[in-house]
């Protein structure tokens, strides 16, 4: 009798020590209780203890909540509304002078073949802005998570960074080409002075102007998955990076300077090739072959971000003033009027985005302030250099490419959770080894059988269950460190 008292009194403490360390590291315990069954002393049964407890978690306010809520219902909201859209186009014959907006170019010239910009331009952007979403959404669930768990990537972190990267290599893939069969048909290919010639051309040819909207919407679908979904490191970067990227093509596509905005996202595109291409590497287990692409992308980073791009930037601050003719102009082409001086101080500067026959100008304001955005840009970028250069030294110094610009800013918790987690696992099997001695010998009988079951069977300790601790109805025992959180499987 005193040895069973000394083992249940030894038991109490050990739960007792893991309540104290539970509560410690940051976990709620919502209690630990002994329930007897009838005929047996308090604190000895032949239920087992139960211990309940749930994560601490931080209560989420409503944008977390409207956010979580569009990431998980991605793809359904982007299906319902194309499919919206389309069984209108195709059912209702006099709104589709309306629906026929989202699909096709706005503002098309017969006479000239070509198209001018306008606010009917807009429905087009947010059409592929929700066929950037469904899309995205459904080729990394469907596709790319699936290809990352088959190429042997095995944490769920690290599938989800794959699909992440795979999608943007998928992108940048199709856009980059299309870009360059743009750049390489043009008068200005190698030549940045025909940037410049023929301002104000306020009509360009179908597939550039495609091209220039549906990057537009990309950009802006990209400012909406940043803050939606989880956020990195450099979260507060990226956002102002695609701000400004996001101006620059609006700008350029009102002011008709289609010309250089072509150039610039051909540069741009192509670094965010080989990035996605290492990453992927790494995540697949490829190191070796995931350094040397690595070494490439520094070398494409440096040629096209920080000589091209420069190389542009001069272009804009030295070859505009020797050819675009400074001053105001109005009209449609083949009847444009100008140059006149500005009818007033800042209200014509916005009279592009309203009018695109209406007043457009240039001067030495209107070109500092396209210069001064490409110059915040190479500031961002010179940023992400320097954390690229520090990933080189590492190479260098034996270790491995790990791009730090978008890691999770959480990294070390997840780190600290996997240490706790395992803490945690250590002080359940110390519960778990204490076993209390047979009922009979306190009792006096010679069995028990609960529930049909014998004696020899009561006190079984199996793979799914155990003597000390254990939750009703989660017999199986990683489910159970599933719900609890200590069970970090993909």
């Amino acid at each position: 009798m005193n040895d069973q008292s000394a083992t249940a009194e030894l038991r109490n403490e050990k739960v007792e020590a893991a309540q104290d360390w539970l509560h410690k590291s940051g976990n709620n315990v919502n209690e630990i209780e002994h329930k007897p069954e009838v005929g047996h002393p308090e604190g000895l049964t032949a239920s087992p203890t139960i211990i309940k407890w749930k994560a601490k978690r931080k209560d989420d306010g409503p944008l977390e909540i409207v956010c979580g809520w569009i990431v998980e219902h991605q793809i359904g909201l982007s299906v319902n509304l194309l499919m919206l859209l389309s069984l209108t186009h195709i059912c209702f014959p006099r709104a589709r002078r309306h629906t026929r907006k989202f699909f096709e170019l706005s503002y098309y010239n017969p006479e000239s073949g070509e198209y001018y910009a306008g606010w009917n331009d807009a429905w087009m952007v947010f059409y592929w802005i929700v066929v950037f979403t469904g899309l995205r959404a459904a080729a990394m669930d469907y596709v790319l998570m699936p290809l990352a768990k088959r190429g042997g990537v095995k944490t769920g972190r690290d599938q989800t960074r794959f699909a992440e990267q795979a999608w943007l290599l998928i992108y940048y893939s199709v856009f980059w080409t299309l870009g360059m069969y743009l750049l390489v048909n043009s008068d200005y290919w190698l030549n940045l002075k025909e940037l410049w010639t023929d301002w104000p051309n306020r009509e360009i040819g179908g597939l550039r102007k495609w091209y220039i909207l549906v990057q537009y919407a990309f950009w802006l679908q990209q400012i909406m998955v940043i803050n939606i979904e989880k956020r990195r490191k450099d979260h507060w970067q990226m956002f102002t990076h695609h701000i400004v990227t996001t101006m620059l093509i609006f700008t350029s596509y009102g002011y008709h300077q289609t010309k250089v905005a072509n150039l610039i996202l051909c540069i741009m595109d192509v670094v965010d090739i080989f990035l996605p291409v290492a990453k992927c590497l790494k995540y697949l287990g490829y190191t070796t072959i995931c350094d040397i692409v690595f070494g490439i992308f520094m070398f494409t980073w440096v040629t096209a971000r920080h000589v091209l791009y420069l190389m542009i930037c001069w272009s804009v601050y030295a070859d505009i003033p020797a050819t675009i003719s400074y001053g105001c102009y109005r009209g449609k082409n083949g009847a444009i009027t100008g140059p006149f001086p500005p009818p007033d101080r800042f209200g014509h500067l916005i009279e592009p985005f309203r009018d695109p026959e209406g007043i457009v100008c240039w001067n030495d304001g209107i070109k500092w302030g396209f210069l001064s955005a490409l110059l915040f840009l190479q500031g961002i970028t010179l940023m992400w250099f320097w954390m690229i250069l520090k990933v080189a030294i590492s190479v260098l110094k034996g270790g491995q490419a790990d791009d730090t610009r978008s890691d999770d800013d959480d990294d070390g918790k997840e780190e600290e959770e996997d240490i706790t987690n395992k803490k945690t696992i250590e002080t359940i099997q110390q519960v778990e080894e204490v076993q209390l001695p047979p009922y009979e010998e306190e009792v006096g009988v010679e069995a028990i059988n609960l529930k049909g079951r014998t004696n020899s069977s009561r006190y079984r300790k199996s793979a799914t269950s155990a003597t000390g601790v254990s939750l009703p109805g989660h017999s199986d025992r990683k489910e159970l460190l599933g719900r609890i959180g200590c069970d970090k499987g993909a």
